[in-house]
């Protein structure tokens, strides 16, 4: 720091002043000495004259030390003043230099703070990392207990890993892809053995299938659970891609999951019959249920998936967006229900779809948008059911569907908007229902269909509104129709011509 470096005030008005006598004294004697030491002459009295002039001079000498002095107390000013200035300067560098030494701790700390975070975040992707690769090496164990255990280290982890969510699920359905044989019947549900025609091996066996089918279970059973969790919670799955395409499904429970997003594929996957002891976890034997589910967008494919036995249900589910897909699905013995489904958006598609047995139902349904198709589909037996369905708006097509034996019922249906299709449909065996169904609007289309034997039934049918027109069909083997008693068609229904 810069020190101000004066003498006191006294001592140096003293001093500038003895200084100055001294100066003045000088002078004098160097104009005296200059001027040969002249005599001074001396009267006997002193004159006003003389006197006034000495007090000239006496004044003179006052106002010489005066202004000296006030010369001293200006320079000293000036110099407090430059110090002061010094002073200021030097404290905005200090000051300036404690900013720059701020900046500088600052900069080390965000350093050190980005170094630990660095180092957390290795540590965190490392035990993320450890986490997943023991969870891993539980699934693949021989023993189910461990196997179980490393399906909900596996969900665990999926809640904590953000960023490595879609991996922790992709491996969870892909457990589910593995090679799979459901277990034989129960006891309870098939004539018993004597144990002594048993074997040890059979039944050892038999016990790792219903373990593994238990395994199983639990990966459906967490899917579910986090599909049906809002959408804001950290737990939610919703939005992620879920592949099962080719699994083995004996069972599994999607009740109120949420797909709003993402996509689901069960291509090629095949639906098996439960036991007893799924019976006993409060589903229907065999059944995989969607369950007051809510589709809001994305995809939910059953593309080419085989229903050989047990129930997939989708009843009081609510289709407001996205796709659920059953093209080219075979059905052969089993149920699709979508009973009292609400239909405001969205696409159900059947595709190419065989029918060769079983029901696919939607029974007390509502269809106010969206769309249901049956393109191409082929009926060689079982049924489709939309017994008590309300139909005010949306569209159910089974345009170019192919109907050799089996069902479709409209029975108690209240048709008051939207459209059912049956355009360019071949008919060659079996039977359509709408018995007892209402119309007061919307529109029923057989045109263009064909007509080579079979029945089409509209017994005890009432007519407000609406129309069913089968006007352009070809008939080749008139189908059987309602006898109305020699009474005129009710108006709205248009059956083919002679």
């Amino acid at each position: 720091m810069p020190e101000l470096r004066l003498w006191g005030i006294r001592r140096s008005i003293g001093l500038v002043v003895a200084a100055a006598l001294l100066l003045v004294g000088g002078l004098i004697a160097a104009a005296l000495w200059y001027a040969g030491w002249p005599v001074i002459r001396r009267d006997g009295s002193v004159t006003a004259g003389t006197l006034f002039e000495l007090l000239k001079l006496v004044f003179a000498v006052v106002a010489g030390v005066g202004g000296v002095a006030a010369l001293v107390v200006a320079y000293r000013r000036q110099r407090v003043a430059e110090h002061t200035n010094t002073l200021a300067e030097f404290a905005h560098r200090l000051a300036q230099a404690a900013d720059l030494r701020a900046d500088a701790a600052k900069t080390l700390a965000e350093a050190a703070d980005d170094r630990a975070k660095i180092e957390t975040d290795r540590n965190g992707v490392r035990l993320l990392n450890e986490r997943f690769a023991k969870a891993s090496e539980q699934l693949g164990s021989d023993k189910a207990a461990v196997r179980l255990a490393g399906v909900y280290a596996m969900a665990g982890l999926a809640d904590d890993w953000r960023e490595g969510r879609q991996t922790c699920i992709d491996v969870l359905c892909a457990y589910l892809r593995m090679p799979y044989d459901p277990p034989p019947e129960t006891p309870s549900e098939a004539p018993t053995q004597a144990d002594s025609q048993v074997s040890t091996a059979d039944a050892e066996t038999t016990r790792a299938a219903r373990e593994e089918r238990e395994v199983r279970h639990t990966v459906i059973r967490l899917i579910g659970r986090h599909l049906s969790v809002a959408e804001d919670d950290p737990r939610s799955w919703r939005g992620l891609d879920f592949d099962f395409t080719g699994a083995v499904f004996d069972g599994g429970d999607f009740s109120n999951a949420t797909f709003s997003g993402g996509r689901v594929s069960f291509n090629g996957a095949r639906f098996a019959g439960g036991l007893v002891s799924f019976l006993r976890a409060s589903f229907d034997d065999g059944e995989v249920s969607f369950d007051r589910a809510t589709f809001a967008g994305g995809k939910v494919s059953f593309v080419r998936a085989r229903f050989n036995d047990g129930v997939v249900s989708f009843d009081w589910a609510r289709f407001a967006g996205g796709e659920v897909s059953f093209n080219g699905a075979r059905f052969a013995g089993e149920m699709v229900s979508f009973d009292r489904a609400t239909f405001a958006g969205g696409k159900v598609s059947f595709d190419r779809a065989i029918f060769s047995g079983g029901e696919v139902s939607f029974y007390g349904a509502t269809f106010a948008d969206g769309l249901v198709y049956f393109f191409r589909a082929r009926f060689g037996g079982g049924m489709v059911s939309f017994d008590g369905v309300t139909f005010a708006g949306g569209r159910v097509s089974f345009a170019g569907a192919m109907f050799t034996d089996g069902v479709v019922s409209l029975d108690g249906a209240a048709v008051s908007g939207g459209r059912m299709v049956f355009d360019r449909a071949a008919f060659t065996a079996g039977r359509v229902s709408f018995a007892k169904v209402t119309f007061s609007g919307g529109k029923v289309s057989f045109d263009g269909a064909r007509f080579a034997g079979g029945e089409v039934s509209f017994a005890a049918a009432t007519f407000s509104g609406g129309q069913v027109r089968l006007d352009k069909a070809i008939v080749e083997v008139s189908p059987k129709f309602d006898d109305w008693r020699g009474e005129a068609l009710p108006a709205g229904l248009f059956l083919p011509r002679a």
